[in-house]
């Protein structure tokens, strides 16, 4: 995982994401997802084009399973917008990285 990603956990979902000055992607993926791995590069490179205007974290549903089931997380990968601390888009599945840079750069 590219070093501008942050791992974000149910106990610091809210701090980081809903309580955050700027617009957050949040990856919601596991381990052991195959289409997760595919879209990981596409989220780190998000992370670092939008470095210090926009916040880029990833959730592991495995060890996270609160946060997953409060935002509806039926399957991985899922990659939820938040603006203001609140949700304001959601990809589901493999996406391009233009369709995701495009969402992310519309709540600056």
């Amino acid at each position: 995982m590219g070093g501008k990603v942050a791992q974000v956990t149910d106990s610091t979902f809210d701090t980081m994401v809903l309580h955050n000055d700027k617009p957050a992607l949040v990856d919601f993926w596991a381990v052991w997802c195959g289409p997760c791995k595919i879209i990981a590069p596409h989220v780190e490179a998000l992370a670092e084009e939008f470095d210090g205007k926009a916040t880029v974290t990833k959730l592991d549903v495995d060890s996270n399973r609160n946060t997953a089931i409060k935002y509806g997380i039926q399957s991985i990968p899922t990659l939820l917008f938040f603006k203001g601390g609140k949700l304001v888009d959601r990809v589901v599945g493999v996406a391009d990285k233009k369709v995701l840079k495009e969402k992310l750069a519309a709540l600056l």
